[in-house]
């Protein structure tokens, strides 16, 4: 192989290396007097998201035909965002609670 080939072959190597995707993030939504802060997420996918609820009752995460998160009182839960889309989720029990999460592909 020539000089100028070997040259080629690990500049393409070198750039390969360089493109390792960024980790995944942790995206977190408090739920507090019976509201989600923020109420619009920016995601990616890998990315986990966790709502951490402030309140004395359970909250859902619901996204019909998606999923459903339950979040006990004064405790957390998280879920490994899967899919891109815009997502509009609420909670079960509580109709007028709602939040949007955009998730963009890796």
């Amino acid at each position: 192989m020539s000089p100028g080939r070997y040259r080629f072959v690990f500049l393409i190597m070198a750039g390969a290396m360089n493109a390792v995707p960024a980790p995944a993030a942790t995206i977190q939504v408090t739920i507090d007097q019976v509201a989600y802060a923020p109420v619009e997420i920016q995601a990616k996918v890998g990315d986990t998201i966790e709502w951490i609820n402030k309140d004395i009752v359970a909250h859902t995460v619901t996204v019909r035909g998606d999923w459903d998160v339950m979040v006990l009182p004064n405790k957390s839960a998280r879920l490994v965002v899967k899919k891109a889309g815009t997502f509009d989720y609420f909670c079960r029990f509580h109709p007028n609670m709602k939040g949007r999460m955009t998730v963009a592909p890796e």
